[in-house]
């Protein structure tokens, strides 16, 4: 669990997937990514899908909620996905609270490993929201783009994760940096896509963040040029990462990356010899 002031954040591991290492790391030659993780004989890598639940001024927030449980056999199968010690529900089981306890979801963006848990099938077919109380929040602008994915993102973008909690009032669409609540920041940092979302947290002179896909290892953040191939706007994610480079070193901020096997949790330190490099920070996983 880590601490900004009063607020309380948790660390939640959804499950693992093996993803090709050119998804994760593009243009960046094997010879290089390969000293921070190396690819099996596949060339796959692990990727982790973290969320958090983040307890601040009386409400109890989910931040990303991972896949779910509406991928097939099939589909597990594909992404080699390993489910965590109870994923999601399990590990807020864990800390005694229960999907109807949720007050507020947040979305960072809408790709189904963020957002897929954002609802359930029943038996009949029926789409519920697995959080029946939460008010869901996304950028309007991410919202638009999935309601309109093209050939390279309509497999990413499912309706189902989202458009029935815009249709009955439960999602509700921010237009550009909120407040969402005093020391819990939506802002917008695009370059993943465009309307992708960080999570910012300040209290008592403490600064943290919840970079998502911004970086989603903590090697991409280190390095402006290092960047997934999953980014539909990679100059854009460079200048996007520039800026949050300044803050971090600003704010000695902590650092949660959302797919890093490595270093989930990390702060930007320039080394002596001029370059930035994050160091990991020892943080407890529900």
């Amino acid at each position: 669990m880590i601490q900004i002031g009063d607020i309380r954040i948790h660390l939640i591991d959804d499950a693992q997937i093996m993803g090709d290492a050119g998804g994760m790391f593009g243009l960046v030659p094997r010879a290089l990514f390969k000293e921070y993780v190396m690819p099996d004989a596949d060339n796959l890598i692990p990727s982790h899908h973290h969320c958090l639940l983040v307890e601040a001024e009386g409400k109890k927030i989910v931040v990303d909620a991972g896949y779910g449980d509406k991928l097939s056999e099939k589909q597990k199968g594909h992404l080699r996905f390993t489910p965590s010690r109870g994923r999601l529900l399990g590990a807020l089981a864990r800390l005694g609270v229960r999907p109807a306890e949720i007050d507020i979801v947040i979305n960072t963006h809408l790709h189904n490993d963020h957002a897929g848990g954002n609802t359930a099938q029943m038996p009949d077919g029926t789409i519920v929201p697995v959080f029946p109380n939460a008010e869901y929040l996304v950028q309007r602008r991410e919202y638009e783009d999935a309601m309109r994915p093209n050939e390279r993102t309509r497999a990413t973008y499912l309706p189902v994760n989202y458009q029935p909690l815009v249709e009955s009032g439960q999602m509700r669409l921010l237009d550009g940096d909120t407040e969402i609540l005093p020391g819990v920041f939506g802002i917008v940092t695009p370059g993943h896509t465009p309307g992708h979302m960080s999570v910012r947290f300040e209290r008592g002179g403490q600064h943290a963040a919840f970079v998502c896909d911004m970086a989603s290892y903590a090697i991409h953040f280190e390095r402006l040029g290092w960047m997934t191939a999953f980014d539909v706007e990679p100059l854009i994610t460079l200048e996007t990462k520039r800026a949050w480079q300044a803050w971090a070193l600003e704010t000695d901020a902590l650092l949660i990356f959302p797919h890093d096997p490595v270093t989930p949790v990390g702060k930007l330190k320039r080394m002596d010899d001029g370059k930035l490099k994050v160091i990991k920070v020892e943080a407890e996983f529900v």
